[in-house]
């Protein structure tokens, strides 16, 4: 019986996307602004074709400026694909992967100061018992920990802030304010929000004293459910296990996990996919959202982190690639863009790369997917389970 893994790598866009004008994201090429900035090489992505990718899916193909070091025959089924969804946030391109296209509008603060509505601050300063709140802006999550940190610490208040994302985040000292209570009032603001139709509240917890806070690994999103099942319900009916690493229980707001697993950075995630793979049964999908990418250099705007970690990824896909078994499969991907050299902190509308690995599988050319859907309509294939309502298979199998 198959099982199979996806590697998600969150904000490892390709390109700008066909629809990036509308967004404001003309030009944007993660991949682009970390090779124009670094020359990093990264082998085992281009033996598995992330070289051909990066050539097709921009609007004027061509070669690479730089190789990314490898010149043998590609060994993998390739290809790129654009987002439908009406968004460029996590929750729509990890659920459109899955099957499900998010064709609506989520609801947004688009104001740049005094951000919420202050129905909303009021219900939440009332019902969570706090003493007030400060923020009440568009920010970047590290900036604003910098700049009222200390006052949140002598106060007591949280730290309220948006993006241009779909999300109330809230960030608070984790020994001064305590985890478990910015847990509960994220709890309390996520009932809230449902009437503004905002995607997400996230827990941004962080430590330290005044001029060194920085956030920790117990980030926590409280993310409004999928509208319909996913992928990974339909697994989930069908007898299947599906074992979540990373956020991606929080994304699919628990929604059709059978196990979760949470860790700190993404060697520690690639680690726990590893070890979860090796023992994974059979029926099984395991499933690691490599958070890093984003959060730690793609919103800070940091191409040369952002090409360390790749680097580090690169050199541990061999290791994930000895597990498969005759009837496993790979499937690295991405959620949406995030270039690092791009204005602003926010992510950009891009095509995410389609790399799917496994002896079943021949090496080919997949061509442009014009829906992430596709990824998620060939896993179905793969799994014997029925079609998803959305995407069409990719390449062709032996079995």
């Amino acid at each position: 019986m198959a099982r199979a893994v996806i590697l998600m790598m969150d904000s490892f866009g390709v390109g700008e996307a066909k629809d990036a004008a509308k967004f404001g994201d003309t030009g944007a090429n993660t991949l682009g602004s970390i090779l124009k900035t670094t020359q990093i090489k990264l082998p085992n992505l281009a033996r598995l074709g992330l070289e051909k990718i990066a050539e097709r899916s921009q609007k004027n193909p061509g070669p690479l400026a730089y190789s990314l070091g490898y010149n043998g025959p590609i060994e993998a089924a390739y290809g790129f694909a654009d987002e439908i969804s009406f968004g460029k946030d996590t929750p729509s391109g990890h659920w459109e992967m899955a099957g499900l296209p998010v064709c609506y509008d989520w609801g947004y603060f688009k104001n740049l100061k005094n951000s919420f509505p202050e129905k909303l601050l009021e219900d939440f300063i009332r019902e969570a018992k706090l003493p007030g709140v400060l923020g009440n802006c568009h920010a970047s999550g590290t900036e604003i920990i910098k700049d009222l940190g200390d006052l949140h610490v002598q106060t007591g208040q949280p730290i309220v802030y948006t993006s241009a994302d779909s999300v109330f985040q809230i960030a608070a000292h984790e020994e001064s304010f305590g985890l478990e209570r910015l847990y509960e009032i994220c709890h309390i603001a996520r009932k809230l929000v449902d009437e503004y139709n905002i995607g997400r509240v996230i827990a941004r917890p962080f430590i330290g004293t005044s001029g060194h806070y920085q956030r920790t690994s117990h980030r926590h999103d409280y993310a409004t459910p999928p509208h319909e099942k996913t992928l990974l319900d339909y697994l989930i009916d069908a007898g299947h296990k599906v074992i979540a690493i990373g956020k991606i229980a929080d994304i699919y707001a628990h929604h059709g996990i059978s196990q979760e697993i949470l860790s700190e950075d993404n060697n520690s995630l690639f680690s726990e996919t590893l070890k979860a793979f090796r023992s994974a049964p059979d029926k099984t999908l395991v499933f690691t959202n490599f958070v890093d990418f984003d959060s730690k250099y793609g919103h800070r705007r940091d191409p040369q982190g952002y090409a360390k970690a790749l680097k580090e990824f690169d050199d541990r896909l061999p290791e994930i690639e000895k597990l498969l078994g005759p009837d496993d499969l790979l499937l690295i991907t991405a959620d949406h863009g995030c270039d690092p050299l791009f204005p602003g902190s926010d992510h950009t509308r891009e095509r995410v790369p389609i790399i799917f690995k496994g002896q079943s599988i021949q090496p080919q050319y997949l061509g442009h997917s014009e829906c992430f859907s596709d990824m998620g309509q060939t896993l179905a294939k793969h799994f014997g389970i029925k079609p998803l309502e959305h995407g069409k298979i990719l390449g062709d199998y032996k079995q």
